[in-house]
């Protein structure tokens, strides 16, 4: 089952417990995928799209986060 609800900033932060602005950060510096929805231009991610950017995310392999 995919999960395609829409993430913002806020809810991948809590995803895995740092802070809305380093997430920010992520992408600023190319470490985020792109956003699969820009409305208004604000991003948004799929829930997926962020558990599997997480389980290849270096230094993080196999760690369960959390959510």
């Amino acid at each position: 089952m995919t999960d395609r609800r829409l993430w913002s900033y806020k809810e991948i932060a809590a995803h895995i417990r740092v802070q809305p602005d380093t997430v920010r950060s992520y992408r600023k510096h190319g470490l985020l995928p792109p956003p699969d929805l820009v409305e208004g231009g604000r991003p948004y991610w799929f829930a997926d799209t962020i558990r599997t950017w997480v389980a290849q995310r270096p230094g993080h392999g196999g760690r369960r986060e959390k959510g």
